[in-house]
Parts: structure tokens; sequence; C-alpha cells
């Protein structure tokens, strides 16, 4: 078990790295198709692949956004919801490196991959952005409240 601190400090690192690999992503997909590209296009979505359930578990060590769920038990359906489309998007991304791995040719994929893993990028922010929000709003709404 981690203590708070070394908690907070890995899921940081956890999140520049899906940072990091994500721009790495999005350059990928910049670039003319050629299999050196899907090459490196499937060792990035690996990483991702890897580094998203270290995220999920340090995030959820005593429950999804349970600092939340604390000060408002009534915002569960919210949190549920975010935490179903959490994983909906990790189970998209394996379907996608799927899809990459099993192809022989990373040029006849291409355009699909790019279109669908730029929807995925795009769902994944919007979730990200909805989990900073709704902690916020909790810790506002408590400090608003003279908490």
């Amino acid at each position: 078990m981690y203590s708070a601190c070394q908690l907070h400090d890995r899921l940081v690192h956890c999140r520049e790295l899906e940072y990091i690999l994500i721009g790495d992503l999005r350059d990928l997909l910049d670039d003319p198709p050629c299999d050196e590209t899907g090459q490196w296009l499937l060792a990035v979505l690996n990483t991702l692949l890897e580094t998203l359930p270290q995220d999920f578990e340090l995030s959820s060590q005593n429950g999804y956004l349970d600092s939340v769920l604390a000060e408002y038990p009534h915002w569960e359906p919210v949190v549920e919801r975010l935490e179903n489309q959490r994983y909906e998007l990790y189970r998209r991304l394996i379907s996608l490196r799927n899809k990459l791995q099993v192809n022989a040719s990373y040029t006849a994929l291409a355009d699909m991959l790019k279109g669908e893993l730029t929807t995925w990028m795009s769902a994944f922010k919007v979730l990200r952005q909805h989990e900073q929000r709704l902690v916020l709003l909790s810790t506002h709404l408590d400090e608003g409240a003279g908490g």
C-alpha cells in the first residue's frame, strides 16, 4: 500500500505519461502512412494500454472519485456514468490496437484508424475534463458552504 504522497506522485507520473503518449499518437497519425509508422503506433498504443490500468488502479484506491462521493453521495449516478465511460474508452482502445496488430499493413488501415483514434482521443480528453470539473465543483461547493 502506498502513502497518500506516493499514491499522488505515481498518479501524476501516469497522467504525465498518458499526456506524452497521446501527443505521440497525434504526431504519428499526422505522419504519412507507412509500415514503420504503424509499428511505432502499435508501440505507443501498447504502452498506453499498459499505463491506463495503472492510472485506473491508482485513482480508484478508495473508490473512483471517492472524494466527490464522500461529500455528495447523491452524485453517484454521474460518477458511475464517468467510470463506465472510462472502461468503455479502454475497451475501444484495445479494439483499435487489435485491428492494427492483426493487419499486415498499416497503410490499408491508416484512414480508418486515424479517424477512430482521433475520436478516441477527443472522448478521452472530455472524460478527463468531466472528472476534473466534478472534483473542482465538489471542492468549491464544500468551501462555499463554509466547509
